[in-house]
């Protein structure tokens, strides 16, 4: 038993500005206002009038601190689950990037057999290649491909598929998103020029996300609203987002979160190998120079990724959109479990759900995770 007093707690419903919590067998057990009721043998975890909310979820996050996903060790897995907790991370989906076939299922397949220890992986985001050329980004142009049936079926095998990034204007890739919709896997457009034609079909089929919404994908024009125009009128779609300032300007973070709401944005960090390592740090990324500055960069100037961390993106989110935590809270968490239909178990702070913590303090800065009950993160004094 564990028990977290003088917090200023935000759970599903409302705000306890002086409450308790009490975790048992890696669940919330109990919450309340005020003095907390007896409980024997518990240890105690005074807040100090600190922000207790759901860890953050981050469903789109290829790398950090040196390694990536797609490196397929156990290693890169499990050190960058350590350093996402650090973060205020409490579950993460491994995201994978365009490539050939093998080195995709070997990224899956290291997914499907590692343990961690810090934040909790709920599986993969494959992002590509099943994307368009013309909205590569960052991605290999040469590797990305329509959609392949038997490709996929041996990706799928591993298990852990969970959301696919994909471009939906495509007849093979509408295919695809039937076949994930019927195998429960949550299919995102992205990296895509997809007309709001094309995204009003593939809403019909499944579709449910927009992948870092405005980053490569067709903008909103007046004569052609194009994919950045469903993804705001479309109440259907939820909508990721890269909230560093860099990849979306502050006051079009703004615009984002009016048009949906606190319940249609995700905060996602999309962060490559090179989030946490020092400005000016370079590396290779297929055969390309990644260089660290504000962001990620190939040479050519395009972005690769971010650096960017959550507790960053939830501070970040916080000022752009002039809202307190209270307000958007959901963006950071509930949001993302509701799109992976987890929500039952993690996501925010109810009775009976894991005990999927973030300690913040006034500047929204991490001073303790907690994942399904065990404290993985303390804040060095």
């Amino acid at each position: 038993m564990q028990l977290i007093i003088n917090a200023h707690i935000i759970t599903e419903t409302h705000t306890i500005p002086n409450g308790w919590l009490t975790v048992g067998d890696g669940k919330i057990l109990y919450f309340g206002d005020g003095a907390p009721p007896p409980t024997p043998s518990s240890v105690i975890i005074n807040a100090h009038g600190k922000i207790l909310t759901a860890g953050f979820l981050d469903i789109h996050v290829h790398g950090g601190n040196g390694h990536e996903i797609m490196d397929a060790t156990p290693q890169a897995i499990t050190e960058l689950s350590q350093f996402y907790a650090r973060h205020g991370v409490t579950g993460f989906l491994a995201t994978t990037w365009t490539a050939d076939d093998e080195p995709i299922y070997r990224a899956l397949a290291q997914v499907a057999q590692t343990t961690v220890d810090g934040a909790y992986l709920w599986g993969a985001h494959v992002e590509g290649p099943y994307v368009n050329p013309n909205k590569a980004g960052a991605q290999n142009p040469h590797l990305i491909r329509r959609a392949n049936m038997t490709e996929f079926a041996r990706w799928q095998a591993t298990g852990v598929v969970r959301l696919m990034t994909i471009a939906p204007e495509f007849p093979e890739n509408l295919a695809m998103i039937d076949h994930c919709t019927a195998h429960h896997i949550v299919t995102s457009a992205g990296h895509t020029d997809a007309t709001l034609a094309d995204m009003r079909r593939a809403i019909e089929h499944g579709l449910s996300n927009t992948t870092h919404t405005f980053n490569a994908m067709r903008p909103l024009h007046h004569r052609e609203a194009g994919t950045v125009g469903a993804a705001l009128l479309f109440p259907e779609l939820r909508c990721e987002v890269i909230c560093d300032g860099v990849h979306v300007q502050p006051d079009v973070v703004k615009l984002l979160y009016q048009a949906k709401g606190a319940d249609g944005v995700i905060l996602i960090t999309d962060a490559v190998r090179g989030a946490g390592l020092p400005y000016g740090t370079e590396y290779s990324q297929d055969g390309r120079r990644v260089t660290v500055r504000e962001s990620a960069y190939l040479d050519d100037g395009t972005l690769a990724g971010s650096t960017l961390t959550m507790d960053v993106a939830v501070q970040n989110f916080v000022r752009f959109t002039g809202k307190s935590l209270d307000e958007v809270w959901r963006c950071t968490s509930y949001n993302a479990a509701r799109a992976l239909k987890i929500d039952d178990q993690t996501g925010s702070i109810a009775v009976g759900k894991r005990a999927d913590l973030v300690l913040l303090d006034e500047s929204l800065n991490v001073t303790m995770t907690m994942v399904g009950g065990k404290v993985v993160y303390i804040l060095p004094s």
